[in-house]
């Protein structure tokens, strides 16, 4: 089972050209994930760079027939028509979905730097191995105040999802909104972190929890003990940033670990300011 996650900067490569068809290209390098975590899709923003204000949900649809596509909007702006500008993450899954959830992140004020929603989307998927959670998300890159607070929003997510998976109620609704489904605590988050492997509140994020809830480990370090994170930003000639380090992750719940069997870094690509991760598990 692959699982990839990138920010592709609303398919907007270092050449400033918005191409979905390079996107789709390079996924496609990977074998084709089972699932797709997206980060940076807009829909209606034709301000960004190289962008016409494409439904940027669709045009990846098209070109991945057989993924069911879950798109959590972050910003959600009005534009000059009556219409909407979107901003979000996209999973895009060939697994049965379950169900999925989409969680607003902590935006506390912080008047001192720019920012916008965040949001986190989790789907939980039907894997060979059972049900399992896959969450994905975008944090604050400017404001620090506020990406601790989304750490801890992650860590409140996973233990309520631990709750859910303690205390399963019986299924008596099958055809109603009330259906049960899994929530199970086996579970990936992957996304654009915005912080380098060293930061403090990514330490935070991966503390153990103070109960039976299973912790989170990063998926690079139980498959590269010792080594350094592969970079997945400033590799190329793009504006942004001015030096390269890693802030894309996979963690993993602590049931998985045995299960990785590696974590790829494509750092070739440029169609992107961000490289595509890759996680494989058995």
């Amino acid at each position: 089972m692959r699982v990839l996650t990138w920010n592709i900067r609303w398919g907007c490569g270092c050449d400033n050209r918005v191409d979905f068809d390079r996107i789709v290209g390079v996924i496609h390098g990977f074998d084709t994930p089972e699932v797709l975590c997206l980060q940076e899709v807009a829909v209606n923003h034709p301000g960004l760079t190289g962008s016409q204000g494409e439904n940027q949900v669709n045009e990846l649809s098209s070109r991945l027939p057989g993924y069911s596509a879950h798109y959590g909007i972050g910003s959600d702006l009005p534009d000059e028509m009556g219409g909407r500008r979107l901003f979000g993450n996209l999973v895009l899954s060939r697994l049965p979905v379950l169900q999925v959830f989409r969680h607003t992140l902590p935006y506390p004020a912080d008047p001192n730097h720019p920012s916008m929603v965040r949001v986190a989307v989790e789907a939980v998927v039907q894997a060979e191995f059972g049900p399992l959670r896959i969450v994905t998300t975008h944090l604050e890159y400017y404001s620090l105040a506020q990406r601790r607070a989304q750490m801890d929003g992650l860590r409140r997510i996973h233990a309520e999802a631990a709750g859910h998976a303690a205390h399963a109620r019986p299924d008596r609704d099958t055809d109603s909104a009330f259906k049960c489904q899994p929530r199970p605590l086996t579970s990936i988050y992957c996304g654009d972190f915005n912080c380098a492997p060293e930061a403090p509140e990514r330490a935070e994020l991966l503390a153990p929890f103070d109960n039976d809830t299973l912790s989170l480990r990063d998926a690079w370090e139980i498959v590269h003990p010792g080594r350094p994170h592969a970079h997945t930003v400033g590799l190329h000639a793009c504006d942004w940033p001015d030096h390269p380090y890693c802030c894309d992750y996979f963690l993993v719940t602590e049931d998985l670990e045995d299960r990785i069997l590696d974590v790829l870094v494509n750092q070739d690509t440029d169609a992107s300011d961000h490289q595509p991760v890759c996680l494989r598990l058995a």
